[in-house]
């Protein structure tokens, strides 16, 4: 037993280790992006067509193409790598997390060799494009796989969780740690060298798919996701070694439903589980009933508002698609400024200095921002109601938006960015939250990776905001920034509406029920 412990750490330190080094890197564009510049990636495109050099003159104007191609780099990449979480999710569910993860190695290992041979490749495909979204591929691939080891201790399911999102949220800072030695240290040691480099990383997730990760999952998204909600397993009992103490405070109450739980089980152990085998079917024991009426009330309401719906139906309410709209505009707002926040800067405080001093305050506070919020934003989400939390993050949204618009202040600026790299953790956080609380466990995965793609296709648009801001609005953003403003205003607006509208009649029903089962008053006693 000590021995599969063992083994069972050694799984999360390695997983947790290389999610820290591959699962979200690409988002540490702003700090590779210099690196990209000084290399002289793309600055053929500010050559002078007449004299085939650069002019100085109006370099400027051409580079602003060069600007353009270096975004897209990052916006490409940060579309394609939301859009694989549906299909990752069901090579998962399909083939088990070690070709999973193998998949993932595979990806990044070729993500780094078109960097590595860049100038071989160069003739017939773009190296850096193709290369960067290798990297958005793999990252998905060798994250996901991760998510059943949630399940090796159970009781612990939570933080392991945390543990693999804080490894994500920090893997940006890999391209800042690269960044700091390019720049201060070693400037020969180029991309060529990194990459080479980076196949350690790669090779180690591959060594360990092979020999100690597990090839049949623990559990699935879903499974996960009700331990980690519930406190329960899928078929609604106790997780191994937990005496029920944090879901049922009170002792005789307790032992009264575990009583109840064994009863039944015994009794009727048929009832629990189709003939197939499948829990969808089966009848929710009592310990379960009591732990989701208790999350009904936590929640506000929320919690199980289309828990049995098949998916199709679940995604024809406006409970998926207000979201899904609301979703597609936060992530284009967080991925267009990660790509934009130099040139942004720039106009609004009209000091390349000062937007340079932003630009690494920004490097650094993205992966300890992310990693730093999520005990908080736990917390949070386990003692507000969840309409209430939906209402924080559109205000964080809003004031993200409003302070992005305002010009020559470093200050505000600042605040601005502290707050988006509190954010980014907290969207995709409450985004998982909702989907388990509203749409339930059976289809989460479905659900959830649907809406990632979807925002990830449609974050493909940020390319075209990119360029009216270079060409119409002669790298003015605040057309773009306010524009985004408006359809968050509306989005967030036309959600938490119908939110409240929801709960309202749920609320009316709930008290007409109540006092309909209301015994009828006696006459003599009036």
């Amino acid at each position: 037993m000590q021995g599969s412990k063992s083994l069972h750490v050694s799984q999360i330190c390695c997983a947790t280790l290389w999610c820290l080094l591959s699962s979200g890197i690409i988002f540490g564009f702003a700090a590779l992006k210099p690196i990209l510049i000084s290399e002289g990636i793309y600055s053929e495109f500010c050559l002078n067509p007449e004299s085939n050099q650069i002019d100085t003159i109006i370099k400027s104007a051409i580079c602003s193409a060069q600007d353009l191609k270096l975004n897209f780099i990052f916006t490409a990449s940060a579309g394609i790598t939301n859009m694989m979480a549906l299909p990752v999710g069901w090579i998962l569910d399909t083939y088990g997390p070690r070709i999973t993860g193998i998949i993932g190695s595979f990806f990044l290992t070729l993500g780094a060799l078109l960097f590595i041979f860049h100038a071989t490749f160069v003739t017939f495909i773009d190296p850096y494009i193709s290369g960067y979204i290798m990297l958005s591929v793999g990252g998905p691939f060798v994250f996901i796989s991760c998510f059943q080891l949630a399940n090796i201790f159970p009781r612990r399911s939570g933080s392991v969780l945390a543990l693999l999102t804080g490894a994500f949220d920090s893997s940006s800072a890999l391209f800042l740690g690269y960044r700091v030695f390019y720049q201060k240290v070693n400037p020969s040691f180029n991309l060529s060298k990194f990459f080479t480099l980076y196949l350690i990383v790669p090779l180690f997730i591959f060594i360990c798919q092979v020999t100690i990760m597990p090839h049949e999952s623990y559990k699935t998204c879903g499974n996960v996701a009700k331990i980690t909600v519930e406190g329960l397993d899928e078929s609604g009992h106790l997780v191994e070694g937990d005496d029920g103490s944090m879901l049922v405070p009170d002792p005789n109450e307790r032992e009264l439903l575990i009583a109840q739980l064994e009863d039944d089980e015994q009794r009727e152990p048929s009832q629990f589980h189709r003939e197939s085998g499948i829990p969808l079917g089966r009848r929710k024991s009592v310990l379960e009933t009591y732990v989701e009426t208790k999350l009904e009330e936590k929640s506000g309401g929320i919690f199980g508002v289309l828990h049995g719906y098949s998916v199709i139906d679940q995604l024809k309410t406006p409970w998926f698609y207000l979201l899904l709209i609301f979703a597609i505009i936060s992530m284009i707002r967080i991925n267009y400024f990660i790509a934009t926040i130099r040139s942004q800067e720039e106009y609004l405080l009209g000091d390349e200095l000062l937007a340079s001093k932003i630009n690494e305050i920004f490097d650094l506070a993205l992966p300890i921002g992310g990693v730093l919020s999520i005990p908080f934003i736990g917390v949070l989400l386990d003692h507000v109601k969840t309409f209430n939390v939906l209402k924080l993050l559109s205000c964080m949204s809003v004031i993200i938006a409003v302070l992005g618009l305002i010009p020559n202040s470093f200050f505000l600026n600042l605040i601005g960015i502290l707050v988006l790299v509190i954010f980014r953790p907290f969207y995709y956080t409450v985004i998982s939250d909702y989907a388990t609380k509203v749409f339930g466990f059976e289809t989460f995965g479905t659900v959830y990776g649907l809406l990632i793609c979807i925002s990830g296709i449609c974050n493909m648009g940020q390319s075209l905001l990119d360029q009216l801001t270079h060409t119409k609005f002669d790298m003015n953003p605040t057309p773009v920034n306010l524009g985004l403003l408006l359809i968050t205003i509306f989005s967030s607006g036309a959600l938490l509406i119908y939110i409240n509208i929801q709960l309202k009649k749920q609320n009316r029903s709930v008290n007409l029920n109540d006092e309909a089962l209301e015994p009828l008053s006696d006459p003599h006693t009036d």
